[in-house]
């Protein structure tokens, strides 16, 4: 609803079919195998390797985007796989790159390993993490030309893209959250201060999933102020553990800026307010204790339904007493929204660049298996013996010099490998000697 310009008409923002948690599997492309190639031409003696490199696999980057309301889009197709690159050819062609994959998610997405550990937080639109980094492309053998190696005959094979399951998490992004019992009117009253429609009816839990609402004041000449209020699913007492949908709803109360704690003071209201108050204190306080130091506003909710006892509430400090049917006091509490939501803002440091979120490269780890050989594990250790035909001798010198580079031998002897023992690296299999 727009305060003061009766014809304008409001931005609105009502979810439909809101989806807050999901799996996710991305998968870099793979990259292209470079070439054995040897240049033949008439006339042209020795023409030497001229294998090309393969073409880079694509990345896949989860970008925060303004225009994505919920996680709806992976719920039913969970699958993200980026263009692969393709192969290198003859006379120095290289393979071209597969292209990057981009997937969009609202604004506010936290990014989770199955083990729960935290990968990303998605806040502010532009915001990106590269979810799947694609498989390098693998070098000819034009590339291992040397004095001492003048006709390779070996090349690279393209290196398999990232590939994992992730863990996505809204957490909503708004400047209001409405909190309060379950059937204590914020459907109600979201319904009347914006042109968000949420379902509405007299039982418990009608709202079981967040509702937006975009508020507008007109601030006179062309000026208006806009603010986005979040009805949040009613909290009931032991949310903060988990009881009901719990923390399912307490995480959209997170990034809010201003907390309006709505009380029931109808007679047939779950509990007196004061009781309300100090249950919905702590269950905000018990999931995030950070909450209770939010700016907030304490609203005696439903006011035309309020017993004789509720008229006087002496034990608690209501800034507002409002009545979402009668439109009582809507308008006041709307304008002290929008001036805590203001301060709230002004408070906040300014960013005119997004954040470019890239994954920590790691290094190589060595595990024993159960047939009591030794596996070395990592992308760089892999990428070491990543070659077209590892039977040939010099193919193997060159993964030999890659590995002991990385300190792969040292590792070995350093975990208890010792003469004989078997190694898995990638596809490569051999037996472990001293030195």
């Amino acid at each position: 609803m727009t305060w003061g310009r009766p014809a304008g008409r409001p931005y609105t923002c009502r979810v439909s079919g809101f989806v807050d948690e999901c799996n996710l599997n991305v998968r870099g492309g793979d990259g292209g195998a470079g070439c054995v190639s040897t240049r033949r031409e008439a006339h042209v003696p020795k023409g030497g390797p001229d294998g090309g490199d393969g073409g880079k696999g694509g990345d896949i980057w989860l970008v925060a985007d303004h225009n994505v309301a919920s996680l709806l889009a992976f719920r039913d197709h969970p699958h993200r796989k980026a263009e692969s690159g393709s192969h290198g050819s003859g006379k120095g062609k290289h393979g071209h790159s597969g292209a990057d994959l981009v997937i969009a998610v609202p604004e506010g997405t936290s990014i989770y390993d199955f083990d729960g550990s935290l990968l990303a937080d998605l806040v502010h639109a532009g915001d990106r993490w590269l979810a799947a980094e694609g498989g390098r492309g693998g070098r000819g053998n034009a590339r291992f030309l040397s004095n001492r190696r003048r006709a390779p005959s070996f090349a690279e094979q393209g290196e398999e893209g990232q590939g994992h399951w992730l863990r996505l998490e809204l957490k909503l992004m708004a400047d209001v959250a409405l909190v309060g019992y379950p059937n204590v009117g914020k459907s109600t009253l979201i319904s009347r201060i914006s042109a968000a429609k949420p379902k509405i009816a007299d039982y418990p839990f009608t709202t079981l999933e967040p509702n937006l609402g975009v508020v507008r004041l007109d601030e006179g000449g062309d000026g208006s102020f806009e603010m986005v209020v979040a009805d949040i699913p009613g909290v009931i007492e032991g949310a903060s553990e988990g009881k009901g949908l719990g923390h399912q709803f307490l995480r959209h109360i997170e990034r809010a800026r201003v907390l309006a704690i709505l009380l029931d003071l109808a007679e047939n209201a779950m509990a007196p307010p004061a009781e309300q108050l100090e249950v919905l204190l702590g269950e905000l306080g018990a999931y995030r204790p950070e909450l209770l130091e939010r700016p907030r506003i304490v609203v005696g909710s439903r006011a035309d339904v309020a017993g004789p006892d509720a008229l006087d509430v002496s034990d608690v400090e209501l800034d507002f007493r409002v009545s979402a049917v009668t439109g009582d006091n809507l308008r006041p509490l709307v304008g002290r929204m929008a001036d805590e939501v203001r301060a709230a803002r002004s408070d906040l440091p300014t960013a005119d660049t997004f954040v470019v979120l890239h994954p920590v490269a790691e290094g190589f780890r060595i595990e024993r298996e159960d047939d009591a050989s030794y596996r070395v594990l990592g992308r760089e250790a892999e990428r070491a013996v990543a070659f077209s035909d590892l039977t040939n001798l010099d193919a193997l010198d060159e993964a030999h010099r890659r590995l002991s580079r990385m300190g792969v031998d040292k590792a070995l002897a350093k975990a208890g490998a010792t003469e004989g023992d078997i190694v898995r690296i990638g596809k490569l299999t051999f037996a472990y000697e001293n030195g």
